[in-house]
Parts: C-alpha cells; structure tokens; sequence
C-alpha cells in the first residue's frame, strides 16, 4: 500500500492528530480543523499537498511533481504515483499537516488533540 492508493493513503493519515477524510473535488480529501492539508486524486492515484516554497522549488524540479491546479500557487503540489518514495512523501504530508494546523486557534487545537 502507498499513500497513491485509497487503503494505504486512508491508513496513513488517519494515524495523523484530528484527521477528519472527505468525498470531494472528486477525490478523497484529508483535513484538519475543516482545512485540507492533503488529497488523493480518485482516478489519477496522484497526491496533492501543501510545502512550503523552499521544498516547493525543489519538488518542482522532479519529474512527476508540479504546482497544483486550482490551490494557492506556489504552496501546493502534485505528486504522481512513482514520483516520491512512499516514506518521502508520508513525511512531506506529515509537514502539510503540520502547516495546516498551526494556523489553527488555540482552541480548536485543543479540541483536536494537537
């Protein structure tokens, strides 16, 4: 299982703290607080997730991973299945999870257990 099939990607990220998953876009949306940190394409099998620019610039340079369409430019991308070791890439969804949530309240945070 890789996080670029439905069972692996839902089992990884389920592990993450106040993970809620959702049908939507056409495909499988992981969120924090009701904001998405990462997603799985349903047909593609291709991961969208946010980095931050420095990681963003190097990504970029790899083949298989672009900007992603229709999210905040330059701060998401798209990864096809192949493109990232499975572990190298659960670590880059660890991080967008991270960036999501610390733009979190106080509060919500605590409700979520983060």
């Amino acid at each position: 299982m890789t996080l670029h099939d439905r069972d692996g990607f839902t089992a990884f990220v389920t592990t993450l703290p106040g993970v809620t998953l959702h049908e939507q876009w056409e495909a499988l949306v992981a969120k924090v607080g009701g904001k998405a940190f990462c997603l799985l394409g349903d047909a593609s099998g291709d991961i969208v997730f946010k980095v931050g620019e420095i990681a963003f610039d190097g990504l970029t340079e790899l083949e298989g991973i672009e900007q992603a369409a229709y999210f905040a430019k330059r701060q998401w991308v798209r990864v096809s299945p192949g493109a990232l070791e499975n572990e190298l890439a659960e670590g880059y969804v660890r991080q967008s999870h991270r960036l999501i949530a610390d733009k979190l309240t106080r509060k919500l945070k605590a409700e979520l257990g983060i």
